[in-house]
């Protein structure tokens, strides 16, 4: 299982990250916000510190949110009522004060990707299983009926996207802001490009659904 562990306090990183290997998970890091946004498709889980030195933790976690179902795990200092109900209502699977012991937090994790719904299956080694489809977020491959089929990075993105939510419509401008990292201003003309090479390669262009004047989803 691969872990995103969002956090600027260096030695706390550290910990988790030891602690998190030592347990057989793979970790990714990112110490600022952006990062974060950056890191987060191709992982089963995210820890993520409210404290960051380039914004607010919150405001990561309903960004996640608004394109993805990745658990995420606030982990923070603060104790008080009304930040854990505002993390959970910022879209949060769970919210840890710190200090928190190992094993709980190991638990935790394990809970929350056990609770996590999309339509998929997640595998050993972050992998996923959306019907025909198999997909190596690790080692960025993808097998349709055990064919490998080969993809420019963007389309992997896309890929990547539109199946971690099977049947969600996402809008055009949050795919451009995802995989692009901005948003279309209005010129899709590059985003459509990309869903034709994307759909022909697959094999099965019913997979995706265009949704007029909203965007795309992945069906099953």
């Amino acid at each position: 299982m691969r872990v995103l562990i969002v956090e600027d306090q260096a030695d706390t990183a550290d910990a988790l990250r030891s602690g998190l290997s030592d347990h057989g998970f793979e970790t990714e890091m990112a110490h600022t916000c952006q990062t974060a946004l950056e890191r987060y498709a191709d992982v089963d889980a995210v820890l993520l510190d409210v404290g960051l030195p380039d914004g607010n933790g919150m405001d990561v976690c309903r960004t996640i949110r608004a394109s993805s179902n990745v658990p995420i795990i606030m982990v923070s200092g603060r104790d008080d009522e009304f930040d854990r109900v505002l993390g959970l209502r910022m879209g949060a699977d769970d919210y840890v004060v710190k200090p928190c012991g190992l094993r709980e937090l190991i638990a935790r994790i394990e809970a929350v990707v056990r609770r996590a719904v999309g339509g998929w299956a997640r595998l050993g080694g972050g992998s996923r299983v959306v019907g025909p489809l198999t997909i190596d977020l690790k080692q960025r491959r993808a097998f349709m009926d055990g064919v490998e089929i080969v993809f420019t990075r963007k389309e992997f993105d896309l890929l990547v996207l539109l199946t971690g939510e099977p049947g969600k419509v996402f809008d055009r401008e949050a795919i451009m802001r995802h995989v692009w990292g901005h948003p279309s201003v209005g010129d899709t003309r590059t985003l459509g490009v990309h869903m034709v090479s994307l759909r022909r390669k697959l094999g099965a262009p019913e997979l995706i659904q265009t949704v007029r004047g909203v965007g795309f989803r992945f069906v099953l």
